[in-house]
């Protein structure tokens, strides 16, 4: 039997900022959501985010000669206490090649390094050995191939075991129980989380004349391994799964109410922005005379003109094109708008809009 509720705001759209945006970082804006629902959604993303995404990790190193990590080895540097903490700074990914593997095998990748003369003397007496060096031929892709692991400083040969798998958060080496552990093997922590920070921010945004609705802001930084997209749809995707157990106990379906109320009050709104003059949302002087020439003095007219439409104005370039459409998006509002619903055309706009704010200023003399 269905119950029904009042309205909730929805958020309709995610918007990601272009201008902070890189392979790692990412700064992502949602709104509206009812009083206290950007703090419940941000600080569930976040701990799932940090907590239980899945990333590969190296979990242990054997090399050749070498029994334990409190020792020096002769041609190296590098101690194996540094060597061990440069493993940790690996950043994998598992390749996608369609395989049925579990996800949490465990990869053992061997590699028998050969230095000799001639490369020392290429790089000035010493050699430099890397991660693509150890791990140039395997099932994963190395986000950092040029992090150092070791610096070589004699002619050598020893064979490098590395032993591989995928988990969750950032694992100590005594927790590494899923193995039998190989005379000569140090087992090391393993950092398997591929997000390093995640922040967000509750701020107060406006629908129609309320100004008490959440706006979530999440700040997602990655170490590569993911991108901050990835990282975002994985912990969404984690959170609806979990909630999903619960629709097993339903006794009733909930309808949240949409009524002639709320139309109108998103009508309004939506005339709000639409109102406003072109010079009210700051374009540059040749974007706002091209308009000017064009005889579109209003948002409302400006919505209802499709792109290709605009490109074809005097002196209206992709530049201009670019410019409008990023101020219509901070609205809310994009080119070619379909206003049906509201009963606004193209060929009503002008109207409309007059109606709308005759309509206002009677309302404000009253």
């Amino acid at each position: 039997m269905p119950v029904k509720y009042g309205k909730f705001e929805m958020p309709e759209k995610i918007k990601i900022d272009e201008a902070a945006q890189s392979s790692t970082h990412a700064r992502f804006v949602v709104e509206p959501f009812e009083r206290g629902f950007g703090h419940t959604v941000g600080n569930a993303l976040r701990r799932i985010m940090l907590a239980s995404l899945e990333a590969p990790a190296i979990m242990s190193v054997r090399i050749e000669g070498v029994p334990h990590e409190y020792m020096a080895v002769e041609g190296i540097i590098e101690d194996m206490t540094h060597v061990v903490l440069n493993l940790k700074g690996a950043l994998l990914r598992r390749l996608t090649t369609g395989d049925d593997s579990h996800p949490r095998d465990i990869h053992v990748i061997s590699k028998t390094l050969e230095i000799t003369d001639e490369m020392l003397e290429r790089g000035g007496g010493s050699y430099r050995v890397t991660l693509r060096d150890l791990l140039g031929q395997s099932d994963f892709d190395i986000v950092n191939p040029d992090h150092m692991i070791f610096t070589v400083t004699k002619p050598m040969t020893k064979r490098v075991d590395l032993r591989v798998s995928s988990g969750r958060g950032y694992v100590p080496s005594e927790r590494h129980t899923n193995f039998d552990r190989l005379v000569d093997e140090i087992i090391i922590d393993s950092a398997f989380s591929p997000v390093r920070l995640v922040n967000y921010y509750v701020e107060n945004t406006r629908v129609g004349q309320d100004t008490d609705f959440d706006r979530l802001i999440l700040e997602v930084t990655t170490d590569g391994r993911i991108t901050p997209i990835e990282a975002l749809t994985f912990a969404a995707q984690i959170g609806i799964m979990h909630f999903e157990v619960f629709d097993a106990i339903k006794e009733h379906t909930v309808i949240l109410e949409k009524g002639e109320m709320q139309t109108n009050r998103d009508r309004d709104e939506v005339l709000s922005k639409l109102s406003l003059k072109i010079n009210e949302i700051e374009l540059s002087v040749r974007s706002t005379n091209c308009l000017a020439n064009a005889n579109i003095d209003t948002i409302g007219e400006l919505v209802v003109m499709p792109e290709s439409e605009m490109l074809r104005f005097r002196n209206f370039g992709k530049k201009s094109l670019t410019e409008i459409k990023q101020k219509l998006d901070e609205l809310g509002l994009s080119l070619g708008m379909d206003l049906s619903r509201y009963g606004i055309n193209r060929d009503n706009i002008k109207q409309v809009i007059q109606n709308y704010l005759s309509e206002k200023a009677g309302e404000t003399i009253v």
